[in-house]
């Protein structure tokens, strides 16, 4: 396997110094699902704002080590914040679909960069609708307005919506988080195909689907990494009793 991104030894600390990260060191595989999983509080979330810099400034009162995207250091002051997030695309746990329609939807942020030609601009939609399990629900309706699609639906048009810029990382935040069991299917199945083009890095919203979903896997608790390793290997052997204990339900 190869590391799409190498984070080695990153600290987070908030002013009002919850849930921090320590010393983290830690591969993201290329096309793979990466998951990071753990009890709420244990610094997952934060470790994804901090891929595409997402983390406000104002509440941070330190941060070293570094994070290594494509042999560049993303934590340098001089990075280029659009074109990493352009780069490295997130999809949120609460779907946020903007006032017009299905299909302004996914092309706004390509307008918004500058792309006119219709064509491009068609494909973009077809492409990332189909990627995203959504085309054969949606293809006959794209301007009808966005905020009638179900909840299923409308993260599902999130995820188009990022995948149209083409980034070269998807990060997703519990995702499927009160989402029913088919949406939380068809987001699943989406993934199995996505990661042979993305790399990609999941918060899951509960350990089953961690293990169904996971190639790699890192334990987080309490902003300490406990333990990282292949998927199938980690949800069945894991090393340490603290993983153990959590995958089994002893505890969180």
């Amino acid at each position: 396997m190869t590391a799409k991104i190498k984070i080695e030894n990153f600290s987070l600390l908030y002013t009002d110094k919850t849930e921090s990260l320590r010393d983290i060191t830690l591969d993201i595989e290329e096309n793979a699902i990466n998951v990071l999983f753990g009890p709420s509080g244990g610094g997952k979330s934060s470790l994804l704002r901090s891929l595409n810099r997402l983390n406000d400034p104002d509440e941070i009162l330190s941060i070293t080590g570094s994070i290594i995207l494509d042999g560049e250091n993303i934590l340098d002051p001089n990075t280029d914040l659009i074109a990493l997030r352009r780069k490295v695309g997130m999809v949120f746990a609460r779907p946020v679909v903007l006032p017009m329609s299905i299909r302004k939807n996914i092309t706004y942020g390509l307008e918004v960069m500058g792309e006119r030609r219709t064509s491009k601009l068609s494909d973009a939609v077809e492409r990332s609708l189909i990627q995203s399990a959504l085309y054969d629900e949606v293809k006959d309706r794209l301007d009808d307005q966005a905020i009638a699609l179900s909840g299923g639906q409308q993260q599902r048009l999130c995820m188009a919506r990022t995948l149209a810029l083409e980034p070269e990382v998807l990060m997703l935040d519990e995702p499927t988080s009160g989402l029913d069991p088919i949406s939380t299917s068809k987001i699943e199945a989406s993934l199995q195909t996505l990661k042979k083009q993305y790399t990609i890095i999941l918060v899951p919203h509960s350990v089953q689907q961690a293990a169904r979903t996971a190639d790699h896997a890192a334990f987080f608790l309490q902003g300490d990494l406990i333990e990282y390793a292949k998927g199938k290997t980690l949800f069945t052997a894991p090393r340490e009793k603290r993983t153990d204990d959590y995958v089994t339900g002893r505890f969180g």
